[in-house]
């Protein structure tokens, strides 16, 4: 199973989102999503956070919350566990990105822009100031099959 973070910087009421456009042969192809990327040997998962971080925004973070741990189940890619974070604390100044472009996102248009389906459960529960959580999004081609939050299966 592949381990990644993915972490939604906030600042005066907006995330700043990747729109994933920039590279061939990309699951996230024209979706847009938060800042992250897969675990290296010998990283934890709070130093792969930061790395990322800083590799696809040129930003350090300096305050950040562990919201919830995302685990995918896909007939067609790699199963995934996720380590979901948000941040509102950083340093640094913001630099271009080769995976896509970067842009500050009012919280309340995320949902409006092309993403992934289970993406819209977890965005509404950090909206809510949600406590931590554990969710399982179980996919079928780019289609959500099945959502499980805290151990009870969400109606579809």
């Amino acid at each position: 199973m592949r381990v990644t973070t993915l972490c939604y910087i906030e600042q005066d009421g907006k995330y700043l989102m990747l729109h994933r456009v920039k590279k061939e042969n990309d699951a996230n192809r024209d979706k847009w999503i938060g800042i992250g990327g897969g675990l290296e040997p010998g990283e934890t998962v709070e130093m792969c956070l930061m790395r990322e971080v800083r590799e696809e925004t040129g930003l350090t973070l300096t305050r950040y919350r562990y919201r919830a741990v995302i685990d995918f189940h896909s007939d067609t890619w790699e199963d995934e566990q996720m380590h979901l974070y948000t941040a509102d604390g950083f340093t640094g100044e913001m630099t271009d990105c080769d995976e896509g472009e970067l842009q500050w996102v009012d919280k309340s248009c995320l949902l409006e822009l092309p993403h992934w389906e289970g993406d819209r459960i977890f965005l509404e529960l950090l909206q809510q100031d949600a406590p931590f959580f554990r969710l399982t999004l179980e996919y079928r081609g780019e289609a959500l099959a099945r959502a499980v939050l805290n151990g009870e299966e969400l109606a579809r």
